[in-house]
Order: structure tokens, then C-alpha cells, then sequence
């Protein structure tokens, strides 16, 4: 057989053809890769010098699933399905190949690849590697026999447990489900995988009868199957809600798993082609890829990040000790600095604290941590004693004066090249960095609370922060596994002032006499997390009305602050860190703060103002037309120029709904020449801030929408 391929290397050993798979990055399942791979397998099974073939990987991955790029293109389900059947019947000629056909996993196995993997003889897997189906994570469901082969070797239980919940096992977990036969330590893969073959080939094991289709012997009866398909359409009920692909998973598994295993691989194609052509996948497939895309600026293409070694964090509170989590996670050397003793003190039982969840789950010991801490922790009361670190964070009181005095002595203690990350919510990085003789090195790294959970990182350039300042905080946040989303200096960045936007207006409703409870309600209804008020007291009440404070004074009267919340802001009511804000939490459960609903109460008869009541739907498209606005006031501005890095910032920072692709795509969708005449009419109901901005308005009248602009 020929040995030239782009994608495959071939080597022969003993009869056996090892086709060892190459399509970097992460060999994902190409038009081209799939090509040369049924080409390589089909001289194989012609070769009748050759016994058996070795399918393998290079690097870290056997196969990572399939190239999603070819599907977000796709609009037509006429057009995919025959693709996908064409495919299946590819995986079926290794299924019911002449000869055997063995899956030496390298590497992680997932979607595409554990697919294939699943139409092999026999599954021999490299120790700590992942396998798993994780398609819905991107809104499809496995479209080449994984709904149907995956149960058939693990059971339907775990197989909807997989599919379902996109969640990757280990190779030892899949070796006791059943969907891995064989877990060898990395270096022997090969030699037991060719073991393997020879086995086959001296007939100790027969490979037609290791066909996953003909598997049954796990399969539950017709009674057992309806109950656990129910459960399981429960769970996904709880969880699922706004999302297609765990229901069409669910259906696939529900309607296949058959003795017609060609029609339940159709079953699975049509069910499959629904979701590739459904929104919901389209966004979720853009954000995975946009996911990935973050932080890779033109204007840091080619520049070398420093390295980072060692990193002092100032302040060991709430987001300081989040952070020291992050990095002492993440293999940094972490110097923690704060004001005296006591305060070290606390925040060495802060960090301590943000590792109870992972100890709980058992994914580290108090052992462990005590000895990560032991190596990698330093603590000082002493800014001279952070001479050696390669970046600095600070975290300490929110008060320019106080930062830009600490600031000011660190520039005379430390190397030229150290970074000077502020992570500061609201306080300008041009006017904080003012102070420094070398003002590029400041930077904002604007973490979410809790920050070793949240997945965003705002990065913040003030007016002189330098390229290299940037691309290294860039390949910072990589290195902790965040998601950087870069922004220029403004009031309130982006995250929270579009948070002010879209859940601000909610107060003024309440002033309009509409019942606090349905907004929360239409807000969830919506997808968001939790409602403005719930939101509000966990943040603290009185931390908003000196946020919006400072927009009322930057950005002038469209953002002038709403009677109702001034009012509440009176009540000396800031939320659960009063014990009651909008909310009660005296008792077991929160209940409507009485104090606050006395308020509203006596402000809309004084108004004479009747309760009004506006629907879900009406409730949610104010806000988010609102939203939509100040976006394009940010647009304008020069704070934000991406709109998938915007709509990535509510996603991570705000928990915008995945499903619905963020304010913009949403934008996009409801044609923004509706939303520019909707908020023509609330600025004529209701006044100035919904004054359209003129970027919307050119948007409208040219019908561009927001990602086609850049």
C-alpha cells in the first residue's frame, strides 16, 4: 500500500498496518483527513499480505472530534443528511471490515473519534487519557453511531449519562463501562495494541464477533428502557431548558437501539440534522470557536509573552484569595502581600477556604494542599520583598489614592519589565497608571467573583498600556484558564456597565408600578441566573448605586439614576451583607423585604401610579433593548470592537443564556432595524436613555448587523 499521505503515516510490522493519524492541531475530522483514512484502510483490507490494521494518533489525541467549522456552515438539512449517512457507512465498512481492525488511543478520544473508535474491534487505551461524547455541548448530538454503539457497550444508563451530558470519562472509567477493552501505561500502547492484533490474527479472538452493532447483552428490555429514558428526560428537563440536542440525544436513544441497526443509524442521522441546522447549535458551535479566538489580537500577533514564574497578589480578601487560588493552581510561585499580620492571617484562611469545594468532591486532598501551599505560597507584610516577581495583582480597597500610593513604591522596587495588573471594577487604568514614569505596564485584570470559578478575565488597556504588556496578560489568562476579553479604559469597562444596562432598567419598571416578582420571573423564564434583585443583594446594594452614581456622572442624563433604587439605596437595605436588601434573609427562606415593598408602596400612591402589569416577554425586550444600545454606545466609544468577545464577556461574566448566543448574535436575530424602532418608541415613552446611538441608526438604515461590521 502506498505510504505518501498528508494526514496518515503508514508503518508495516509483522502483517499488521500501523496508520498512525497526523492532522494537527488536535487531528480533528477533516473532509481531506477522513478521505485519506478510508483510502489507507481500504489498501489495507485489499493488501493480502497484510492481517490486521492499528489505527493511532500523534501527540496528545487519538481524534478530538470532528472539524465544527464544516457544520456551522451548513443551512439546509437536506444538504447535511446525505453527508452524514455517507459518513456512516464509512464507519460501518470498519465495523464490518474483512479484517480487524484495532484503536490504540494515544490520546484524548472524543465525539468523532470515540465513534470511530467504537467501530473497531478491539480498544486498547494509553493510561489518564479522556474519552467521551461531547457533542451537546456545542448543540448537536453524536451523528455517526454514537447514540447507538455507546449504550450498546456501556448500557443505556451511562450511555445517556455521556450523551447526554457531553461530560469525558477516563480510559480506566471506560474500561470498567465497557466502551475500552484494554488501559496500558502510555509507552506500551503500541506493544500491546500489535499483541492485540496477533491475537485476532491467530484466531484466539474473532473479530466479527466484536461487532459493537450485534451488541446486546447490555441492552435493558422494553419496560426497563421507558423508565430509564423517563428519568432521564427529567434530569435533562431540569438542566435543558432553552437547548435541543440533549432531548434530540435522548430520542435517538429512545427510538434506536433496535435489531435494525441501519435504521436506527438513520434514526440518529435525521435527529442529528435537525440540530446542525437549528440556532441554537449556530450559537453555541460561535461561541466554542470564539471561545478559542479570545485574546488573539492583530496587535499582539507575533509578540513574545514574557515569562511569567512568580506573581505577588496585594490583598488577600474575597478576590484576592480567589486569585492566589488561580495560581497556585495553575503551578505559579505566589507571593501573597498584605497590610499586617492579622490581615495574612485571614487570608490565609480565605485561600484555604476557596479549595474546600474540590476537596469535598475528592479531586485534591488536605494534603495535597498543604503541601502546595507549603511550596509555592510566600507571605510578607513588606512590598520590598516583591523585588522577584514576575507580575503583581492588586485587590486592596477600592480608593485611587490608596492604589496609586502602592503603585508609585512598587515602581521603585521592582524590574522594568514586571507587569501591574490592577483588578479594579471601576476605577480608570489611564488615571491609576498617571502616577508610573513607565505608564505601559499597567494593565486591568478585571476578575469575577468567585474568581477561581468564574471563567472571565476583563483585560483592561488604559490610554498607555504597551503591546507587550498586553500580550502578556493575554497569555496570563491561558495559563489560568480564563477567558480573556480585551477592552479599552472607559466608565465601568464593558461587563459592568452593560450589566447596569440590561438589568437597570428593571428598577424603573417597578416605579412604572409593575410587580417585582414578575421581573425576576421574566428574567429566569429568559435564561439569565438570577433575577436583578437577587443579583443586586448578592453584589450589594449600596456597590451599584455608586456604580450607577458614576455613570450618572460620566455619561450624563441617559443614565441618570432611577427614583425607586434611590429610595431603596435610603433604606440602609444593601442586601444579604445587611441581612435584607430587596429581599429578607432572616428567616429559612428570602422573602420580600416589607421595609422595601413599604417603599415602592408609598412612592407610586404619592405618584398616583396604578400596578401595571406587562408580559414575559415585554418585561425582557425592554431590558435587552437597553442592552443592545449601550453595546453600540461602547462601539462608538472605542471601549469594545469585537462583538463575539462582547457577547463572550455576558456570557462568562453575566451568564447571558449559551443557547441564545449573547446580546449581539440576539441583536442580530431580532434584526437590529426592529430593535432601532423599538427603542424610537420607549424614547418617546420613556425618555432619554433609550436614546438610539447612531451606530444602531446607520446599522438600520445600511441593514448591517452587528457581525458583519468587523
Amino acid at each position: 500500500m502506498k505510504s505518501n499521505y498528508q494526514t496518515i503515516k503508514v508503518e508495516l510490522n509483522q502483517g499488521v498496518a500501523i496508520l498512525r493519524l497526523n492532522n494537527p492541531p488536535v487531528n480533528q475530522l477533516s473532509k481531506p483527513f477522513v478521505e485519506e483514512m478510508k483510502d489507507a484502510l481500504a489498501a489495507v483490507f485489499g493488501d493480502h499480505e497484510l492481517k490486521a490494521a492499528i489505527l493511532t494518533g500523534t501527540e496528545k489525541n487519538f481524534i478530538a472530534g470532528a472539524d465544527i467549522t464544516e457544520i456551522q456552515q451548513v443551512k439546509d438539512k437536506n444538504s447535511i443528511f446525505p453527508l452524514v449517512m455517507e459518513n456512516n457507512r464509512f464507519l460501518s465498512s470498519i465495523e464490518q471490515a474483512p479484517k480487524p481492525v484495532i484503536a490504540a488511543l494515544n490520546g484524548n478520544c472524543l465525539g468523532g473519534g470515540l465513534e470511530i473508535a467504537m467501530s473497531c474491534h478491539y480498544r486498547i487505551a494509553a493510561k489518564g487519557i479522556q474519552v467521551g461524547q461531547p457533542e451537546v455541548q456545542i448543540g448537536l448530538i453524536p451523528g455517526a453511531g454514537g447514540t447507538q454503539r455507546l449504550p450498546r457497550l456501556v448500557g443505556l444508563p451511562d450511555g445517556l449519562q455521556m450523551i447526554a451530558t457531553g461530560l469525558a470519562i477516563s480510559a480506566e472509567e471506560g474500561l470498567k463501562k465497557g466502551c475500552i477493552d484494554e488501559v496500558v501505561p502510555p509507552e506500551s500502547l503500541l506493544g500491546k495494541a500489535l499483541e492485540a492484533a496477533q491475537r485476532f490474527i491467530s484466531g484466539a479472538l474473532n473479530h466479527k464477533d466484536r461487532m459493537t452493532r450485534f451488541r446486546k447483552d447490555k441492552l435493558p428490555n422494553f419496560v426497563t428502557k421507558k423508565m430509564i429514558i423517563s428519568f432521564a428526560r427529567d434530569e435533562a428537563a431540569k438542566k435543558g431548558k432553552g437547548y435541543i440536542a440533549p432531548f434530540k440525544a435522548i430520542e435517538a436513544m429512545e427510538r434506536g437501539l433496535s435489531d435494525d441497526f441501519e435504521a436506527d443509524l438513520k434514526i440518529e442521522a435525521e435527529l442529528f440534522s435537525d440540530c446542525a441546522v437549528s440556532d441554537v447549535a449556530k450559537n453555541l458551535i460561535g461561541i466554542f470557536l470564539n471561545t478559542r479566538a479570545a485574546g488573539r489580537l492583530p496587535k499582539i500577533k507575533g509578540i513574545e509573552p514574557q515569562k511569567i514564574k512568580t506573581v505577588a497578589m496585594l490583598g488577600g480578601g474575597a478576590m484576592g484569595s480567589g486569585i492566589c487560588n488561580l495560581l497556585l493552581s495553575s503551578g505559579f510561585h505566589t507571593i501573597l502581600w498584605d497590610i499586617n499580620d492579622e490581615a495574612i492571617q485571614k487570608g490565609l484562611s480565605a485561600i484555604r477556604k476557596t479549595f474546600d469545594y474540590p476537596i469535598k468532591k475528592g479531586k485534591m486532598t488536605q494534603q495535597e494542599l498543604d503541601r502546595m501551599i507549603q511550596e509555592r505560597l510566600t507571605t510578607t507584610t513588606s512590598l520590598n520583598d516583591l523585588s522577584r516577581a514576575d507580575l503583581i495583582i492588586e485587590a486592596v480597597l477600592e480608593d485611587m489614592k490608596i492604589k496609586q500610593g502602592i503603585w508609585k513604591q512598587l515602581e521603585g522596587i521592582c524590574r522594568p519589565e514586571v507587569i501591574f495588573g490592577t483588578n479594579t471594577s471601576a476605577l480608570p487604568i489611564t488615571e491609576m497608571a498617571s502616577v508610573l514614569k513607565d505608564q505601559g505596564r499597567m494593565i486591568g485584570l478585571h476578575f469575577f467573583n468567585p474568581a477561581e470559578r468564574m471563567q472571565l478575565l476583563e483585560i483592561i488597556c488604559g490610554k498607555s498600556t504597551s503591546d507587550a504588556t498586553l500580550a502578556t496578560s493575554v497569555a496570563f489568562a491561558r495559563a489560568i484558564r480564563k477567558v480573556p476579553i480585551v477592552v479599552n479604559d472607559g466608565p465601568g469597562f464593558y461587563v459592568s456597565r452593560q450589566l447596569g444596562a440590561l438589568l437597570g432598567e428593571s428598577t424603573f419598571m417597578i416605579g412604572e408600578g409593575v410587580d417585582p416578582a414578575l421581573i425576576e420571573e421574566a428574567v429566569l423564564d429568559f435564561g439569565l441566573p438570577m433575577g436583578p434583585a437577587t443579583l443586586g443583594d448578592l453584589t450589594g446594594l449600596d456597590i451599584n448605586y455608586h456604580v450607577i452614581k458614576n455613570f450618572e456622572r460620566s455619561l450624563g442624563e441617559r443614565w441618570e439614576i432611577s427614583p425607586i433604587y434611590e429610595l431603596v439605596y435610603q433604606t440602609g437595605c444593601y442586601g444579604r451583607k445587611t441581612g435584607a436588601g430587596w429581599y429578607d434573609y432572616s428567616g429559612e427562606k428570602p422573602v420580600p423585604n416589607p421595609k422595601v415593598q413599604e417603599v415602592i408602596k408609598k412612592y407610586l400612591n404619592e405618584k398616583k401610579i396604578q400596578s401595571k402589569k406587562l408580559s414575559n416577554r415585554e418585561i425582557v425586550d425592554r431590558m435587552l433593548a437597553r442592552a443592545i444600545n449601550e453595546a453600540a454606545y461602547m462601539i462608538q466609544e472605542g471601549i469594545c470592537d469585537r462583538p463575539q468577545d462582547m457577547d463572550l464577556a455576558v456570557i462568562y461574566g453575566l451568564g447571558f443564556p449559551p443557547y441564545r448566543g449573547g446580546i449581539l448574535r440576539y441583536a442580530d436575530a431580532w434584526s437590529i432595524r426592529n430593535v432601532y424602532e423599538y427603542l424610537l418608541k420607549l424614547e418617546q415613552e420613556h425618555g432619554v436613555r433609550f436614546k438610539p446611538a447612531s451606530l444602531l441608526r446607520e446599522m438600520a438604515e445600511s441593514g448591517r448587523t452587528f457581525y458583519a461590521i468587523y
